[in-house]
């Protein structure tokens, strides 16, 4: 997710290119819930005897009111905690009750085909207006800050929250005045050892003119990992996440003594809301691992 400077958003948002996957991203009205209960028994069997999920603290999620759910994204592209965390969310709330993934822009411009997928079992663009368009529409909203970075964070950084400094979640509750509410997982991110992040190197060779960025898109990371199917292997691909057991906590929500626009403009108190929150979720975390270790 992105910074941003409010403005006052609209349900329906216009595209901002005519390219079709881009478009899929900027449509609250292609969620399709009878798409999502097709797909619900194969979700159901990776969620049972592939991952073997074991999941608590549910009940911290309002029964009506929207929220604005913060993870800590692990596994690769392939991102099993966000697909076991969908499901488990279709599972006790129905797929009536709109939750949308905030998936990053470059993501939509790889495939217009799994784009549409995409956007059909609730992903939107990564951007303020869909964000603050989906809230207003009473859905719940799933973001994940840290982004690429998180996603492929070296093995031995796994049980450290990684939110990349990004403050843009914290505005996004404040203007909004929604709560926020982090989950967190141990385990996705075994199931994908990333062993470093190349990037600053091959960073610097593309600006030589060494290495062309594929699709024209800057990847943010460039990892050297271990997994299914390639084995040993360098940049972000797709990958086959390993059968490893996930554990997944819903925590408490995180309430503000402050919302609203002026809030939300406050530099310093949106600094220390963000700090607030990457403490709980490490906190959070930190219980986690001891608990399951």
């Amino acid at each position: 997710m992105q910074n941003f400077s409010p403005s006052k958003p609209t349900t329906a948002i216009p595209a901002k290119t005519t390219s079709e996957p881009h478009r899929f991203g900027w449509c609250l009205d292609c969620r399709d819930p009878e798409f999502i209960e097709r797909w619900l028994p194969l979700w159901g069997w990776l969620h049972r005897y592939y991952f073997r999920v074991q999941t608590d603290g549910w009940q911290h999620i309002p029964p009506q009111q929207p929220v604005l759910l913060v993870g800590s994204h692990n596994g690769g592209l392939a991102s099993p905690d966000m697909m076991t965390m969908m499901y488990d969310w279709f599972k006790r709330f129905g797929t009536e009750r709109p939750v949308y993934g905030l998936m990053h822009p470059h993501v939509w411009q790889l495939s217009s085909s799994l784009s549409q997928i995409a956007a059909r079992v609730g992903a939107i663009e990564a951007h303020p207006k869909m964000a603050i368009a989906a809230l207003r529409q009473g859905a719940s909203v799933l973001v994940y800050p840290g982004g690429a970075k998180d996603l492929f964070r070296p093995h031995q950084l796994r049980h450290q929250i990684c939110l990349d400094n990004n403050h843009a979640f914290i505005k996004l509750a404040l203007r909004e005045q929604v709560p926020i509410v982090p989950v967190i997982s141990v385990g996705a991110h075994d199931t994908l050892i990333v062993l470093a992040d190349l990037y600053p190197w091959v960073k610097q060779l593309h600006n030589w003119g060494l290495i062309p960025w594929l699709y024209g898109l800057d990847p943010e990371v460039f990892p050297i990992y271990l997994g299914l199917p390639w084995g040993l292997s360098i940049g972000p691909l797709p990958n086959i996440p390993l059968p490893i057991t996930i554990h997944t906590r819903v925590c408490e929500p995180i309430l503000f003594e402050r919302y609203g626009l002026q809030a939300a403009r406050d530099r310093a108190y949106v600094s220390a809301c963000y700090q607030q929150v990457r403490q709980h979720m490490q906190q959070a975390l930190d219980q986690l691992v001891i608990e399951t270790a």
